[in-house]
């Protein structure tokens, strides 16, 4: 992958005014990407420095399409995408995880404001240049897991994603709104300051699509980087759908399929991360995922799913884990 010169990057900060800015590494996501702080006085900014490769198109315009709307993306300050540069408006260290960590009598109002987001997420229409995230999308995605993650039978695992497609299309209800894909409590700030939404900063909105509004209720609430409490997700899936209008038996079918497709692809995603990039600790998240994935199709809709699911991939045993690990960075992708 090809970045920035140091030459590009401090052309692009001085023509920013912030070349003489101080420089601190902030911790990166599971893209290639990386960030820095500057601090120049009581100022502060973030840099972004992404592959080349990357469209960072994408995040430029969902941030104002974002911050155009009431919510708290980041700011652009100045882009270069051409060299992959970004420079952002600095939203903080309180990420909604580090202040549940701290303190966990904050979990549950926390994730009550995640609802009250979604909530008005959704009363938008969703912009024009997303994507759909439909049955066969959804479907497509999970295709990666078996390249990378063990398989049982690889027949069954050839048979999941029609599967999974099968059981979308019977359970789809047309609900469609702006999801914004990868929406945890890691990439979620608290912003005391502000008011309503704008007190959830948002962070990594890159992929965002169009898809049923119960895709990104579940991100949330069945994070692959946290547990939530069964309490606080069972009251917040009764909310968003009672918030909404939903019928909840309805509403909770395509959550747990849509957790099962999401922890299918994390399972196959944390094991590229570990196989082809080096990154160890992501294995260690798998049984997590795992857990939902088995949680979620006990639910009556998906009975004809789990003997599928259940046959292709086997659940992630310490000596699976550990073979993961061993194997760490020697599979890079060509």
């Amino acid at each position: 992958m090809m970045f920035a010169t140091p030459e590009e990057i401090s052309g692009f900060l001085q023509a920013a005014d912030w070349a003489r800015a101080h420089h601190a590494p902030l911790a990166g996501d599971a893209s290639a990407r990386r960030y820095e702080r500057l601090t120049r006085g009581a100022d502060r900014a973030v840099l972004m420095v992404a592959p080349r490769s990357d469209d960072l198109g994408r995040f430029t315009r969902m941030a104002r399409w974002l911050c155009d709307h009431g919510f708290s993306a980041p700011q652009i300050l100045a882009a270069a995408p051409e060299a992959g540069l970004l420079l952002l408006e600095d939203l903080g260290d309180d990420l909604v995880s580090r202040l549940i960590a701290a303190d966990p009598a904050r979990e549950a109002p926390l994730y009550a404001e995640i609802t009250g987001f979604l909530t008005a997420l959704r009363a938008l229409p969703p912009p024009d240049f997303l994507a759909p995230l439909d049955g066969p999308q959804l479907a497509d995605l999970v295709r990666l897991t078996p390249e990378w993650y063990p398989t049982l039978s690889r027949d069954a695992a050839e048979a999941l994603p029609a599967a999974l497609q099968a059981r979308f299309e019977a359970l789809d209800d047309g609900l469609r709104v702006t999801c914004l894909r990868d929406f945890h409590a890691e990439n979620a700030l608290w912003l005391p300051d502000r008011t309503g939404v704008a007190r959830l900063g948002l962070l990594d909105f890159q992929d965002a699509v169009i898809c049923h509004p119960a895709y990104d209720l579940v991100s949330a609430l069945q994070d692959a980087r946290r547990d939530v409490s069964p309490a606080v997700e069972a009251a917040e899936r009764a909310r968003y759908a009672q918030q909404n209008g939903l019928d909840q038996s309805r509403f909770s079918a395509i959550y747990a399929l849509l957790g099962v497709q999401r922890a299918l692809r994390i399972l196959g995603i944390f094991a590229r991360l570990s196989l082809a990039m080096g990154k160890p600790g992501y294995a260690d998240l798998m049984p997590r995922s795992w857990a939902y994935i088995a949680r979620n199709l006990t639910h009556p809709a998906l009975a004809a799913l789990a003997p599928t699911v259940l046959a292709a991939l086997p659940a992630p045993t310490p000596d699976i884990i550990e073979r993961i690990k061993a194997e760490c960075g020697l599979h890079p992708m060509l």
